[in-house]
């Protein structure tokens, strides 16, 4: 599945709400940044590792190596 099909069924990009300017760029630049954080720790999973990153808030730093 490609980047874009993973960030409009992962993150529901066609219902966001970000429109105008820069904005809908800047979104759609830190969902590639997550996806691609999350294929780069070895998760074939993507929605059930942002899942995980959202219930426990440690995670996400122990990926990026910052702890």
């Amino acid at each position: 599945m490609g980047d874009a099909s993973v960030r409009d069924v992962t993150f529901d990009e066609d219902r966001s709400q970000v429109r105008t300017g820069n904005g809908p760029r800047a979104m759609a630049t830190l969902r590639n940044l997550a996806t691609s954080t999350c294929r780069l720790a070895g998760a074939t999973n993507i929605a059930r590792t942002l899942r995980h990153n959202v219930r426990n808030h440690a995670h996400p730093s122990t990926m990026l190596g910052l702890t």
